[in-house]
């Protein structure tokens, strides 16, 4: 007998349904880069919601997307999100996204725990974010990271935070089997996802200098990505007013795309 869904479930299911209305299908190019028969490590740039969105609902292989921990805590959640999503609207209206970030708290946990994705940590839980993220790959499952922080790097996107490349480690030291990270970069303007050629990782290099190199090597191929579509607005990873977001029209000639 299967076991009963919980309310959470449904309050899950009824979520997508929704934001498949808001966030409608992207296209796919450059499928032929990912690996076949092996998993790898997907890393793209965040575009406010449309990247964990578009994660979770229509990438199509088999995957789990990490997701900053606070965000499956019904505590930490408020205080997160408004940092995240809304610290830098006018403060005019501060007090209502504050308030906001309370009303959604419940809503959020409820999606993101029956959601296909692994939390993420910032201190000793690392250890079971990584456990969890192995078992999976092993089964078979891509994971899809979006490692962007508010640091600025260009005009598309902002530096990727570095810990990510452990799981690279982890997985050739237990496994033995070469791993790849696959440069994804979503420009929802387009309605489109697009996956480069794979960045492979070298389990004998230096580990810090590997991390370096495969966070350039990611953040250039992300980059380069995006100014091989047609102009568009890129979605930069904090929530900045629109008028402040950039074409990539702009960017063409200079040192990023080349």
């Amino acid at each position: 007998m299967k076991p009963m869904k919980d309310f959470t479930w449904y309050v899950y299911r009824a979520s997508c349904a929704l934001i498949r209305l808001l966030f409608r299908k992207p296209g796919f190019s450059g499928m032929e880069n990912l690996p076949q028969g092996r998993p790898c490590i997907v890393v793209g740039n965040h575009a406010h919601a449309y990247g964990p969105f578009y994660a979770e609902l229509y990438l199509p292989f088999e995957r789990s997307t990490w997701c900053i921990g606070e965000m499956l805590d019904l505590k930490a959640l408020p205080d997160y999100a408004f940092k995240d999503f809304w610290s830098k609207k006018p403060r005019w209206c501060r007090w209502f996204y504050r308030l906001l970030s309370y009303v959604i708290a419940p809503l959020c946990v409820a999606v993101l725990k029956n959601a296909r994705c692994i939390g993420v940590y910032k201190d000793y839980r690392i250890m079971s974010t990584m456990r969890e993220s192995l078992k999976r790959m092993k089964a078979g499952e891509n994971i899809v990271i979006f490692p962007e922080h508010e640091v600025p790097h260009n005009d598309i996107v902002w530096e990727f935070q570095k810990g990510f490349v452990n799981l690279a480690s982890l997985y050739a030291r237990q496994t033995g089997q070469p791993i790849d990270f696959v440069p994804m970069y979503i420009a929802p303007k387009l309605r489109l996802v697009c996956f480069g050629k794979p960045v492979a990782f070298d389990p004998s290099a230096n580990p810090g200098e590997e991390a370096d190199r495969v966070c350039a090597a990611l953040m250039d191929a992300v980059t380069a990505l995006a100014l091989a579509l047609p102009p568009h607005l890129a979605i930069p990873y904090p929530n900045l007013p629109k008028n402040r977001y950039i074409s990539t029209e702009s960017m063409k000639g200079t040192p990023a795309e080349k």
